[in-house]
């Protein structure tokens, strides 16, 4: 997975609205998610529709893409006291959360999402790359499959899912050679192994506004 909460790749990804690698630091290879709605995947299903965008989440967008991101969660913060379920701004104080290293208050946001939105994948996603940046890659590879469940043809979480088990390729190749220091196939997986993980940048992060359109059960 590539997850890296970084400002500048989310700014960019919400002012453009397309999906976007951001960095968050987690093993090499991890992504956060913010997604548009978009025509029928391949397996024939419809993307969620997005409702039309909300005055405060439009005013919590502009802040963001000027920069002014305290500002931003402030707007959703408030919008959210009058309409508490409403995903677009959770997503959005999430994410904003995540990137100011407020993580604890970030998971507990993803979390509510999927419980409310179980067919929406970015908080899955992004919940993935957190676990990832703690290490913990068995919980980031679960958050994915999750994910890939909701829409099977999300790219990034498959890429972020990649990125997770060749993270545990190598623990499981540490841990052989731990238990038998005389294996030298596995000792020459582990070296492979470490060497692409080097080459893997930080798992992207989606910060475009997640697929809308389900309510919350």
């Amino acid at each position: 997975m590539r997850p890296r909460l970084g400002s500048a790749a989310l700014c960019a990804a919400l002012a453009g609205g397309a999906a976007l690698a951001q960095t968050v630091q987690v093993p090499p290879g991890t992504v956060l998610t913010v997604p548009q709605p978009g025509p029928a995947n391949q397996i024939g299903a419809p993307e969620p529709m997005r409702p039309t965008l909300s005055v405060p989440y439009d005013g919590a967008i502009a802040a963001w893409r000027a920069g002014r991101v305290d500002e931003a969660l402030s707007i959703a913060e408030k919008a959210l006291q009058g309409d508490p379920r409403n995903p677009q701004l959770r997503f959005l104080r999430g994410t904003i959360l995540a990137e100011r290293g407020r993580i604890d208050e970030a998971v507990g946001v993803f979390r509510a999402l999927v419980d409310d939105f179980p067919e929406l994948p970015e908080p899955y996603n992004n919940l993935a790359v957190i676990h990832a940046n703690r290490g913990e890659l068995d919980a980031a590879r679960m958050a994915l499959e999750q994910s890939i469940r909701a829409v099977p043809t999300y790219a990034l979480a498959h890429e972020n899912l990649g990125d997770v088990l060749l993270q545990l390729a190598v623990r499981a190749y540490e841990q052989a050679g731990r238990l038998d220091p005389r294996n030298e196939s596995a000792r020459s997986k582990l070296s492979l192994a470490r060497e692409l993980t080097g080459r893997v940048k930080a798992l992207p992060v989606d910060s475009r506004n997640p697929r809308l359109g389900a309510q919350p059960r």
